[in-house]
Parts: structure tokens; sequence; C-alpha cells
């Protein structure tokens, strides 16, 4: 790691100030060009700190920039790995607030829930399979702090991967009985088809970014508990929403879920 603590703690209050307050800032690699990896998921970690402090709950860990649309989309060539808490929670079917966001984008993921724990390192998509209760669908509305959504992937890291808000839906289905490469997804805005993919967009498998999540968290000593929600990775390209518009995404086989933004 390059930065001390002290600069840690202040990029995290930066980072989560923006979030708090919905206004962009620069991605903090232009002042910190020194920054490595260490120190993005360390600011990430305090970010973290900072939310359970004030009594969230982690609900969940999500997987970013996955697959190759969302990579060649935002100029990256490695997935990201975060968390998601209690507030950024939407029922299926309900709203969010476009005042409390700066530029959100909303992504379609397939959604693990896990039955055992996983944990790296040597973790592969037959292990995630094992250790998979249920998939479902599920929409992630990301939102990055960074003008224009132009980062580098240690800013995007220490931004804990865009995250903002995430809703459920559709049917738990467990996963024996699916190939979840050829699962379709349909994305809709408005009514109209906005974008259309497969499972095997993510990574070729979307049990294979879990079971890069899992790897990442064992080379820090960490695993992946029983019981945890992951988001997978957008399947497709991410899309801009406003307020007034309603979004309802399609999986094969898992059903579907939408939101509202007002």
């Amino acid at each position: 790691m390059k930065l001390d603590q002290q600069t840690i703690a202040q990029l995290a209050e930066h980072l989560e100030n923006a979030e708090l307050q919905a206004h962009d800032v620069l991605k903090i690699t232009d002042d910190h060009p020194e920054m490595d990896w260490g120190d993005a998921y360390a600011i990430q970690n305090e970010i973290l700190r900072r939310k359970l402090a004030r009594g969230n709950k982690v609900v969940g860990l999500k997987c970013g920039l996955t697959s190759r649309a969302k990579m060649q989309q935002m100029g990256v060539e490695t997935p990201c790995f975060g968390f998601l808490v209690d507030n950024f929670t939407v029922d299926d079917g309900g709203t969010v607030k476009t005042a409390e966001l700066i530029h959100p984008k909303v992504e379609p993921e397939i959604v693990f829930v896990l039955k055992k724990a996983l944990s790296g390192p040597g973790c592969h998509v037959g292990n995630v399979l094992a250790a998979t209760d249920f998939v479902m669908p599920g929409i992630e509305v990301i939102d990055s702090r960074y003008r224009d959504f132009k980062f580098d992937l240690k800013s995007v890291i220490a931004d804990n991967c865009s995250s903002s808000r995430y809703a459920l839906g559709g049917m738990a289905v467990p996963v024996a009985d699916l190939d979840l490469r050829t699962l379709g997804v349909v994305m809709e805005k408005n009514g109209q088809v906005v974008s259309i993919g497969a499972g095997a967009a993510v990574l070729g498998h979307p049990a294979a970014a879990v079971a890069m999540l899992a790897n990442h968290l064992g080379a820090r000593g960490e695993e992946i508990p029983a019981g945890t929600m992951i988001l997978s990775g957008g399947v497709t390209e991410a899309v801009s929403v406003a307020a007034g518009d309603h979004v309802n995404l399609r999986i094969q086989s898992l059903g579907s879920v939408s939101l509202r933004f007002a």
C-alpha cells in the first residue's frame, strides 16, 4: 500500500459524502496516482466501516465490470468487487428517488444466494454451483460518484464499484436444472427493449464471477459466508435512467423484476 491511514480515511469520507449528498467528484487517482490495489480496497473498506458505525447492515456482495460489454463501456480490463448494505435495497416494483442519485444506470443481474460458505484460493465454477441455494433475477442501479462516469479501476474499487441501489424479484430457482450460460436476458425501459443478452456474457459463466470473488476474498484470509446474496455482474451494458422511467427485467426460467424512477 502506498497511502497512509489518514489519507485513506479522508478519501473514504470524500467519496461517501459524494454518495450521500449526490454530487460528483473527479476520480481520486488524479490526485493520488501512486495508489495501488490495496489502497483502493482499503478505501472501500473504510467506507463500509463508516456505514456500519451508523447502523447499516451488510446484506450482500457484488461483482462489477464482469461482462465484456461493461469492460469496454467503462474502459477497464478486470472485474471488481464491492458490498451492499440494507439502505441500498428497493422492493420489486418499488420506486427509486433520482434526487438521491447523481447519474443512475441500470444493469440486469443473475443473483446467487449461497447455502454453503465459499473460500479461495482455487474456487471454481463447480464449487460455486455446489454451494448455491438458488438464483434469481435482479436489477442493480449503479451510480458512480465520478464526473461523467469517468474513472479507472482503482478509483471505482475505492468508490465501492458504483454501488447504490438494487432490487430482487422473480423466482428463487435451484441451479441443478439450469444452464446459467444460456439463460436469455431482456431488459425494457418504458416498454421498449433496451438490452438483450445471455448469462454467458458474464465471464463465460456467471458462477465464474462468484468464484473470482471467493478467490479475491481468500487472498485476504476471508470467505463468502453461507446465506450470502451476490450480484454476479451486469449481463449487458448499463442503461441510463431518469425520473419517470420504468424498468422491467425478464430472465428466462427465473421470472421478472421491475423498478420505477421518480
